[in-house]
């Protein structure tokens, strides 16, 4: 009674330990996939290919799976010392857009594709600034930054990287070079701001002159200028007020006065 009993439970315990690893087994062959990431599947060391997303069977223990996150990653590039082209040292650091467009590729053919595509930006961005004047790295930043993804982009495109953006973020000058820089903004603030006042100085100078002009042609604007300009004084509150007295009203007095004085001499 006792024997048959032990053997009972020992082909319970032999079934649940079936069951269990029929459950291990399943559970190793049933993969489930999400929509932003891929399995490369390998058999006995061949590549089988990229599967997904959704449910994925693979046979436990003969093939061997390595997932691939397919999302935008951003990569930060450290900064960078960079000698530029005409010999003035900057520091520089980018980031880097890229996604994986091949997850077998990135895997067969790369080891570690994230290290590499971060090497590979390094050395570009100190390449492609360094062969660059100071002004262009600060006036034509997105030609830099154009440039940048287009290298990146060609090289990565053998891992199955696509690199979509290129963004240079921060500019570091010496002290030196900054004060050189401020001293030159401000001289050519000054050179703007003499020109403006010379350009005002002569388009005031034309119309002064077309006034003059039109004052010869029609007398009477002189005098309707007098008479604006003493309401000017009058209206400023001074104490003492002056009015200027036109030649022209002057002339006749003046004519008749020297016609007496000659007459008086001839008859002298």
């Amino acid at each position: 009674m006792i024997e048959s009993l032990l053997a009972n439970i020992l082909s319970l315990g032999t079934s649940f330990g079936f069951i269990l690893i029929v459950i291990f087994i399943l559970a190793s062959a049933v993969k489930i996939v999400p929509e932003f990431q891929r399995v490369v599947v390998f058999r006995l060391g061949r590549l089988v290919g990229a599967k997904g997303p959704g449910i994925v069977l693979v046979i436990p223990m003969v093939d061997k799976v390595i997932r691939v996150d397919l999302r935008v990653v951003t990569l930060d590039v450290p900064v960078q010392e960079v000698i530029t082209k005409d010999n003035v040292p900057i520091k520089v650091n980018a980031v880097v857009y890229f996604r994986v467009m091949d997850p077998a590729f990135s895997v067969v053919e790369v080891e570690n594709y994230i290290l590499a595509t971060s090497l590979l930006s390094q050395t570009t961005l100190r390449s492609v600034v360094g062969s660059a004047d100071l002004d262009e790295v600060l006036s034509s930043r997105e030609k830099i930054n154009s440039e940048l993804q287009k290298i990146i982009d060609e090289r990565t495109d053998s891992w199955g990287i696509k690199v979509s953006a290129v963004e240079v973020k921060e500019l570091e000058l010496p002290e030196s070079m900054k004060r050189a820089m401020a001293k030159q903004a401000e001289a050519e603030r000054e050179r703007r701001a003499k020109i403006i006042n010379a350009q005002g100085e002569l388009q005031a100078a034309e119309k002064l002159s077309e006034a003059a002009k039109q004052m010869e042609v029609s007398p009477i604007t002189l005098q309707l200028r007098y008479l604006q300009t003493l309401r000017e004084i009058a209206g400023d509150k001074n104490s003492t007020t002056i009015f200027p007295i036109p030649i022209d009203l002057m002339k006749p007095f003046m004519e008749r006065f020297f016609t007496k004085e000659g007459e008086s001499r001839e008859h002298s």
